[in-house]
Parts: structure tokens; sequence; C-alpha cells
């Protein structure tokens, strides 16, 4: 047991790297992205767009992400006790993950997709793809409010399971980016539609990339205490072992 568990914390530390990477990839773009929708209401006053609007909830999507596997200590029930504990009656789940999908189906969720079975085969396209049709329920009046469920990689030691509102956007209309003198053709209403799904494909993206990152980190360290406990079992069993033995010799 000692074996597998210090080959898998070694195989986590290694994902982690390169999930961390993408983490610190993907930030600047959607952060990018916000600042500029950020901007876009700031800068036209009292803008009308249905991704701005506030109307009353009566039907919320969830984007759950999990994980594909166990042996991560808590990562995978926190985050889908987090999310079960917030729905209220009219909500519907979009899982990503193994564990997600089978996690809402036990309890009888009514589920708008299962195309994302497995997290770690989840690619950027696939998160615009899901934007796309997100957008698309929202403006129909299908969906009334987006909410992303994900894990926060704080550090390797720490992460913590938030949910996130997508839309309705909730912007800070009073907040003055510095992004110089900037005039949007043919019109702010008409840059602010077409960012927003670009924005929702980001922010999924990037949530999953963060999500990657602290089930890896998660993982290592249920690993890393998994190998500790084996040695501490091992040593304790040699010392009975060897009692034994001498006992059995005097």
């Amino acid at each position: 047991t000692k074996q597998i568990t210090k080959a898998m914390e070694m195989v986590a530390a290694s994902k982690l790297r390169k999930a961390q990477n993408q983490v610190n990839n993907s930030r600047p773009y959607f952060e990018t992205l916000y600042n500029a929708i950020e901007h876009i209401v700031s800068a036209s006053g009292d803008l009308e767009s249905p991704y701005l609007e506030k109307r009353e909830i009566k039907h919320t999507a969830y984007v759950v992400i999990a994980g594909d596997r166990g042996l991560a200590g808590g990562y995978n029930s926190n985050i889908l006790k987090l999310c079960y504990s917030q729905m209220e009656e009219g909500t519907s789940v979009v899982p990503v993950g193994k564990k997600a999908v089978e996690f809402f189906k036990a309890r009888n969720m009514p589920l708008d997709s299962e195309a994302y079975f497995l997290a770690e085969q989840v690619s950027v396209s696939d998160c615009f793809t899901l934007a796309k049709q997100l957008c698309d329920d929202y403006l129909a009046g299908k969906i009334d409010r987006i909410v992303v469920g994900y894990t926060e990689f704080v550090s390797v030691l720490s992460q913590t399971p938030v949910t996130l509102q997508l839309l309705p956007l909730n912007t800070n209309a009073d907040s003055q980016e510095n992004l110089g003198e900037v005039i949007y053709e043919p019109g702010c209403r008409e840059v602010l539609d077409a960012i927003v799904p670009e924005y929702l494909g980001g922010m999924l993206y990037g949530a999953l990339c963060e999500s990657r990152a602290a089930e890896q980190a998660a993982r290592r360290t249920a690993m890393d205490a998994a190998t500790s406990n084996a040695e501490e079992m091992i040593a304790d069993l040699s010392l009975k072992f060897n009692r034994a033995r001498q006992a059995a010799i005097t």
C-alpha cells in the first residue's frame, strides 16, 4: 500500500506543476474580459442588456466541476456538498466530472447535459461551446441565473470550494478601470452582447483549470499522509514482530 500511495503522490506532484501553469496562463484572459465588461457598463451609463437585467429567479443552472477519481481527501465531497446545499427548487445541473455526475444522479437532480462525464477530457473548446449554449438558453428565458461551482486553488496545502454567479452580470458600475478613452463600435450594447459569451467561456475554463490544480494538490497531500501512515504502521508491526521473535527464541 505504501508503494502505491507513494507512486500516486509523485504522479499528482507531476500533474500539479502542469495544472498550476494552466491556472497562471488562463487568469489574465478572463480578468481582461471582465475589466472590459465593467468598463463598458460604467462608460455607457444606463446600459440596457438582458445580461444585466435583474429578473425573477425561476430556474437556476449550476455548472458543478468535480473530479473523475477519489483518493483526493475531501476535494470532491466539499464542492458537491456546498453546491447541493445552495440548490433550491427549479435548479438543474451541468455536472463536469464523473464524481459530479454520479452524485447528482443519485439524488435525482435534473441534469441539463452528461456530455462532460470525464473532467480530464474537457477542453477549451468544450467550455466555450457550453458557454454559448448557456447564453442562448438565458436569452431565450429558459434560465434565469447561471452559477458555477468549483474549487479555488489557493496553495498546495489550501483549496477552497466556491460558487460564483456568472449571469446576470454583477458588475461594479462605478469601477473606473484605466483602459483609456475607448470608443465601442457599433455600440456598447452590441460589444457587450458579443463579449459576454466569450467571458462565460473564459470563466468556465478558468474554473476548470483551478479545479484541476486543486484536485492534484489535494491528492498529493492525501497520498503523502497515507504514505506516512503506512510507514508508521510498518515500523510498529516490525517492532512487534521482532519482539515476538525474540520472545520465541528466549
